[in-house]
């Protein structure tokens, strides 16, 4: 009998250690994903853009495979890379997350030139020239993903950061859970503003009172403009991310003059404005020049990317007949 009471204590004592742990985790990982709240706005913002023009019936199946994308390279790609640098080889981590801001400064960079001197993707022109809508929808996905896995990497590394250091298996399930939270609330949140037309039309048509109706057709007025908007943030935050990125890795490498002529730029500002403005113009002003040094960047990079990089990359990669 005593030993049976000794292995019940036994179990107690191993499901509070248990309890304790799951708190642990869901508390650090509260945390750090606080801290990534920037980076989640960026990712929601870019993402809708990637269905823009497909009929509506393959939004969400769009959004779907993005969703699983990202599943993927968090978990399954950066999770275990993120550990493993961070235990083996930390001082690689800076190094890889400029060259991922390098990348999102290219992307935003190209969007803009894109709109300044507008011109026709050969690729895309083609798909639609040979009625292949499917291989244009197969080469937005590719790019939705891809783009997430630079902003996912940031979410990680910045999740990571501000995990406490300790067992190695609850800084990886916190990372996992972190993982897992912010990729929900990112892609749920972009299938509900690429519906929310869907969701005006039906309400203008169903809803059993004219305010409930007037409010449905609102929202079908709106949501072009709002899809245009959330466009042109999604650039703009590629281009402040990405900037902000490379200038932080640049001062982590000892090399801090450019960061600190911004930070001394935008601190002039903000000693200028009102008190009760300091804050905002401090950190609008640090954004407007972490973007500006993006796009100069991203534009400096792309001869070489459009002329070097991507030929040598659809060289080496076979293509499908």
């Amino acid at each position: 009998m005593s030993g049976l009471l000794a292995l019940l204590d036994d179990v107690a004592a191993i499901a509070k250690v248990a309890a304790t742990s799951v708190d642990d985790i869901a508390g650090a990982a509260a945390k750090a994903g606080g801290k990534t709240a920037g980076v989640l706005i960026d990712d929601a913002a870019v993402t809708p853009r990637y269905v823009h023009g497909f009929a509506p019936a393959r939004e969400l199946p769009i959004i779907w495979r993005i969703t699983k994308g990202s599943f993927r390279n968090k978990l399954l790609v950066l999770l275990p890379v993120a550990m493993a640098l961070s235990h083996f080889a930390p001082w690689a981590i800076t190094p890889l997350l400029m060259l991922g801001g390098a990348y999102l400064c290219f992307e935003g960079a190209e969007k803009v030139f894109h709109f300044l001197f507008p011109h026709g993707d050969p690729h895309v022109e083609a798909d639609m020239a040979t009625g292949d809508p499917g291989h244009l929808e197969e080469r937005k996905v590719a790019g939705a993903i891809k783009t997430d896995f630079i902003l996912s990497a940031e979410i990680m590394t910045i999740a990571l950061s501000e995990i406490p250091a300790g067992a190695f298996w609850m800084q990886a399930a916190t990372l996992a859970l972190v993982g897992i939270l912010v990729t929900v609330a990112v892609y749920g949140s972009v299938a509900l503003i690429v519906k929310m037309d869907d969701i005006g039309l039906h309400l203008a048509g169903a809803a059993r009172t004219a305010p409930g109706r007037a409010l449905g057709r609102g929202l079908v007025r709106a949501m072009p403009r709002l899809m245009s908007l959330l466009s042109t943030v999604g650039t703009a935050a590629m281009l402040w991310v990405g900037g902000a990125i490379v200038l932080h890795g640049l001062e982590v490498l000892a090399l801090p003059g450019p960061g600190h002529l911004i930070h001394g730029i935008a601190l002039a500002a903000a000693h200028a404005a009102p008190a009760a403005l300091v804050g905002a113009v401090e950190w609008a002003v640090t954004a407007g020049l972490n973007g500006l040094f993006g796009l100069a960047l991203g534009l400096a990079l792309i001869p070489a990317a459009t002329r070097l990089v991507g030929p040598l990359i659809a060289a080496l990669r076979p293509r499908a007949d």
